[in-house]
């Protein structure tokens, strides 16, 4: 029995909400403001293990844990629109809207994406997998709710590394001279994937400077372009967080808040090191990465690159290379180290990049360009104008070319055979390996002119690196294995699936090397020797190698069967690289059964012609001039 009075009826004491009571931002919004730094806590530690259990995205996201919690409370989402620019940070923000039971498969085949995507969730109401879309997009969507006549925020989330992209600037621009309401969020830590570089980095680190010396006098760039600015602001500082927050969300208009972070906040290892967690495969968080603890695996094609980069560069003082934010990505690390002065990270700007380059090329240097299959897209009428039609030799290092695996349709190189290859006067070659690598390279720094090596990311063969790189003979391709019945023209990668598969057929397997110009007489000379030509490429079928085997064989009037096989047309979802190109039909069984079935119904439809030819009489005259009555034999 209690020992309360009877009329001394008091409230049991509130439990305290956990992670695993929200089922959605609405449970958070249902919160007391006391129990955010709790939930924000155990969202850290839960993204922390789910991260090391299963690879992914880990630092960006550690670094937005308090931000993601206040932005969800503070904001009516999914009404009020929340732009989250690239998606690296976004897992907190999965989390927190309803797939917290899903973020172990984030990268995996069927799994949740590691970036923003439409279809996965009515919260992320924009797709993101490339830098620097956030504001443009949320003005769009602030000039359709103005229209619409909604009262309902469009809030864009950017790093400042991702404001270090023209888009974002065209974006600033344009929205400070209109009357949306919209909030720009500007995360700024001092990171992209590597440290920021440029000026804006410089400019933040002023205004970050003036704030801790309680200098609140003057305006900013921000100001000028017809924003309210606000901050900078603690952004582990939940309660001052919520409280910016909230202000901004009352104001009208066109405004900024500046919020700092710190990439990898809670987690000693991350913090010290953010660009090793950056993204990471399976580890101990009590340990951390271990470097050197796993077994030695093939060198990458990106390291190959790198590593004949600084050879190339210390025998020729004309060689340059240029990335956009890409250093360890495009494993550049050793070279920005050993020719500091000729290595020019642009930041996030892909467009300047490649114009950049185009510069360097036209008083003599040697430019290297090293970037994402996907990022080129971004630049490609820089690519048209600034370097093919001026005939300028730019060499572009197209790494992460054909199936990336976990970053899915965003990362994908799916296109660059097709968008280069109706270039004028541009070269495009693809390496089989390694070794090839290292010649293409060799050969595309003396040949003059624009010039495409794509290579995937994957392992490759190890190549003799105390070898001198060889000049490849230009436009040639090269005889693997002499078979009959099929010859399969491989471009790239797939070599390695197609001697398997040729091995099972004694089909001929050629190594194409060139996808432009390519190897014509090659084959015309396949044509008249086999019955039946297979085209394999690491692209999308349309327009692509295959396409262009095909228009030699129109431009030439040879008539046989040609099977192409590549990516399909559409987008293709996250996984391994081996369960993607299987989906495509580009693992070895899957070419095998392609062709065997393309021979099979060559051979039911010769069948078929000779029975018919033989069971039907011919007038004369009629296609043979035999007599009618008379039979073929």
């Amino acid at each position: 029995m209690s020992d309360l009075p009877e009329n001394d009826m008091r409230e049991p004491p509130r439990r305290s909400a956990t992670l695993a009571d929200l089922q959605g931002p609405e449970d958070l919004r249902r919160l007391p403001r006391g129990d955010l730094p709790a939930i924000a806590a155990e969202l850290r530690e839960f993204i922390l293990e789910s991260v090391a259990g299963s690879g992914g995205h880990l630092a960006a996201g550690l670094g937005v844990i308090e931000l993601t919690v206040a932005l969800h409370y503070v904001f009516d989402t999914p009404r009020d629109a929340l732009v989250w620019d690239i998606g690296h940070q976004c897992y907190p923000h999965k989390v927190l809207t309803g797939r917290r039971d899903r973020l172990h498969s984030i990268r995996q085949r069927h799994g949740l994406s590691g970036f923003l995507h439409r279809e996965e969730s009515p919260y992320d109401c924009f797709g993101a997998g490339h830098s620097s879309t956030s504001i443009s997009a949320a003005l769009g969507m602030a000039l359709a709710n103005a229209r619409q006549g909604s009262p309902d925020h469009a809030v864009a989330i950017i790093g400042d590394g991702a404001m270090s992209a023209g888009m974002a600037y065209e974006a600033l621009n344009h929205a400070g001279a209109l009357d949306a309401n919209l909030l720009v969020v500007l995360n700024d830590n001092d990171m992209s994937i590597s440290e920021s570089v440029g000026a804006m980095t410089t400019a933040l680190q002023q205004l970050r400077a003036r704030s801790a010396a309680g200098d609140a006098a003057g305006g900013n760039w921000f100001e000028d372009l017809g924003f309210d600015y606000a901050g900078p602001v603690d952004g582990h500082d939940l309660p001052s967080l919520l409280d910016a927050l909230e202000a901004a969300r009352r104001k009208p208009g066109p405004r900024l808040l500046h919020v700092v972070t710190r990439k990898g906040q809670g987690y000693a290892p991350a913090e010290a090191d953010p660009i090793a967690y950056h993204g990471v495969t399976a580890f101990d968080p009590a340990r951390g990465l271990q470097p050197g603890a796993a077994p030695a695996a093939k060198p990458s094609y990106s390291q190959v690159f790198g590593d004949w980069l600084c050879r190339e560069a210390a025998a020729d003082p004309r060689i340059v290379a240029i990335t956009p934010a890409m250093r360890e990505g495009s494993s550049l690390v050793r070279y920005a180290r050993e020719f500091p002065d000729r290595y020019f990270d642009a930041g996030i700007a892909e467009q300047h990049s490649v114009t950049l380059a185009a510069g360097l090329a036209c008083r003599g240097m040697k430019p290297v360009v090293a970037i994402y299959s996907s990022f080129l897209q971004r630049a490609y009428d820089q690519l048209i104008h600034d370097v093919c039609i001026q005939k300028l030799s730019v060499v572009f290092a197209l790494d992460r070319s054909g199936v990336v695996g976990p970053d899915g349709a965003t990362h994908n190189g799916s296109f660059d055979l097709s968008f280069l290859r109706c270039l004028p006067g541009m070269v495009v070659m693809a390496p089989s390996d390694g070794a090839e690598l290292r010649d293409m390279l060799h050969s595309a720094v003396r040949l003059g002119g624009p010039v495409a090596v794509r290579y995937p990311r994957t392992g490759t063969e190890a190549p003799d690196l105390h070898r001198e790189p060889t000049l490849l003979p230009h436009g040639t391709a090269e005889l693997r294995r002499e078979g009959r019945g099929a010859a399969l023209l491989c471009f790239g990668p797939l070599l390695a699936p197609a001697l398997r598969v040729a091995e099972r057929l004694d089909a001929t397997v050629v190594n194409m090397r060139y996808v432009k110009p390519l190897d014509a007489p090659m084959v015309l000379r396949l044509a008249r020797r086999h019955r039946l030509l297979v085209t394999l490429e690491d692209n999308v079928v349309a327009g692509g190698a295959g396409s262009a085997v095909a228009e030699c064989l129109l431009e030439h009037r040879v008539n046989v069967p040609l099977l192409q096989l590549g990516l399909p047309d559409r987008f293709m979802a996250h996984g391994t690289r081996e369960q993607v190109l299987h989906e495509a039909g580009l693992d070895a069984d899957s070419i095998l059964g392609a062709v065997q079935s393309r021979l099979a119904l060559l051979e039911a439809a010769d069948s078929k012609q000779e029975r018919r030819m033989r069971s039907q009489p011919r007038k004369h005259g009629y296609g043979t001039g035999v007599p009618s009555g008379v039979r073929m034999r």
